[in-house]
């Protein structure tokens, strides 16, 4: 794929990312209805019209293209796959919390290269290309050069994961560690799902952990990080956006903070 092919697939994924956020505005806010899918996670009627958006605009410009997203599925591999959360953080949606995203990548050949994170009631989108950089509202996005884990702004979206059976037990023991992090870094939050990969994208915070994951949730993260000079891998150092369990880090303390929730040493 040459440079100008990756850079008109990046305006591409932005504008629709961008298009489908726009479409969300209209029912952000308390009194969305909210229904309740199969494994009681929420869902609202703006995000079946965010993935319908998405899902559109792909088959438009790219009819053989593969797509998967959280609302409507697919299961196709290989090949070109485009990776669709038509609105990553439901439940802060739901509250009216502003830092939901619509989260759009695009996998080559099981990498993805392409990744977009875009927070519709913020007006920021956070989005890269293999090769061509990272980048935030048009300028240079890049990870902080925080070198000491007593400084660093650690982030996560919940410590207590759900999921189903072994799965969940498996997050729970994950959950121990990000107890240590906590403990040893400068300040915790959880400002989870996108937003806390953005920040640490942007050079606002220095690692976001999340112990159970879906593909949609990270694809266009595990590229982002790569371009902004950060580290994305999951809970065994794997660079892999599809584990169901994921790391950020700047590059500076990428091994302590590994180290730290695995209970290894550095």
């Amino acid at each position: 794929m040459t440079t100008d092919e990756r850079r008109d697939l990046l305006d591409f994924a932005v504008r629709v990312a961008e298009h489908a956020g726009r479409g969300t505005l209209s029912h952000f806010g308390p009194e969305v209805a909210v229904e309740r899918k199969v494994d009681g996670t929420p869902v609202t009627v703006a995000d079946r019209e965010s993935e319908r958006r998405v899902r559109a605009a792909i088959e438009s410009r790219f009819p053989d293209d593969a797509v998967v997203g959280e609302e409507f599925g697919g299961d196709a591999e290989g090949g070109r796959r485009w990776i669709v959360d038509p609105i990553d953080g439901t439940k802060s949606f739901i509250h009216g919390v502003p830092l939901y995203g619509v989260l759009l990548a695009l996998e080559v050949e099981g990498v993805p290269v392409i990744g977009v994170l875009h927070f519709p009631a913020l007006r920021a989108t956070v989005a890269a290309a293999d090769g061509l950089g990272a980048w935030w509202n048009g300028r240079r996005a890049r990870v902080s050069n925080v070198d000491r884990l007593e400084r660093a702004l650690v982030l996560t979206t919940g410590d207590s994961p759900s999921g189903p059976g072994a799965e969940a037990d498996a997050a729970a023991l994950r959950v121990a560690g990000w107890e240590r992090l906590r403990a040893a870094g400068g300040m915790a939050r959880t400002w989870g799902d996108a937003y806390g990969y953005a920040l640490v994208a942007t050079g606002r915070a220095e690692a976001m952990v999340d112990p159970l994951v879906r593909v949609w949730d990270v694809a266009p993260v595990r590229c982002i990080l790569q371009e902004a000079s950060g580290v994305f891998t999951d809970w065994a150092g794997t660079p892999s956006h599809t584990s169901g369990h994921a790391i950020a880090t700047n590059a500076a303390l990428a091994d302590v903070v590994r180290a730290t929730l695995t209970g290894a040493s550095v």
